[in-house]
């Protein structure tokens, strides 16, 4: 053991930007939210993103072996991470009433509120990491959309995401678990081992007990 070590998990400590990946099949949309997007090489430009097996935008992608890239800046309230994150594009039309976005050539939308750049992305690789998929793709194109910061993820965390409210137990008496990641809250006994919460993804290990 390291000296000078303090409790808590340094995974949450790597600095991560805030992305909606969008992708199209034919004539249904969808996108997701996810943290993970870097430029991986040059001459040509190559970006990486990891995007979940779970998530349906992942399935179109790896249909299409196409996708557009939304930079989240921090102009960006919650109801962008609820909308895109929140609910299953297999469940609902995502972009069914929702206007804020464009069209880039590739037929994908890319979304225009609370962005601040945008890149459309031509698959050249996939590589399977167990529980996401890495799509490696090389840019037809991006823009930039506002001047405004990228958001990141402990930008999120400190003035994007609710705070949630201290609720040790239920009405009824059983325990509040709430993912540190998402804030979802799972209620009863400690969250099974191999429990997934359903929004972010993230495993049982990254709840906690809700204290007051």
């Amino acid at each position: 053991m390291a000296d000078n070590v303090i409790q808590g998990n340094p995974m949450h400590r790597l600095t991560y930007g805030l992305f909606v990946v969008t992708a199209a099949d034919g004539v249904k949309k969808n996108g997701c939210i996810t943290n993970t997007a870097i430029q991986v090489a040059s001459l040509p430009d190559r970006i990486a993103v990891a995007v979940n097996k779970s998530n349906f935008t992942h399935d179109m992608i790896l249909k299409t072996n196409c996708f557009n890239i939304s930079v989240i800046s921090e102009t960006a309230d919650f109801a962008l991470f609820k909308h895109f994150g929140y609910q299953s594009g297999r469940d609902v039309d995502k972009f069914a009433g929702y206007t804020d976005f464009k069209t880039s050539a590739n037929s994908i939308p890319y979304i225009t509120a609370g962005t601040n750049s945008f890149f459309s992305i031509d698959v050249k690789q996939s590589v399977d990491l167990g529980s996401h998929t890495l799509f490696i793709g090389e840019i037809s194109e991006s823009a930039l959309l506002s001047a405004t910061p990228s958001a990141t993820y402990s930008f999120y965390q400190e003035n994007i995401k609710p705070k949630p409210e201290a609720i040790e137990k239920t009405s009824d008496g059983q325990t509040v678990w709430r993912c540190k990641i998402c804030g979802y809250e799972y209620v009863g006994e400690e969250p099974p081992e191999d429990f997934i919460c359903p929004i972010c993804k993230h495993p049982a290990s990254d709840f906690e007990k809700v204290t007051p």
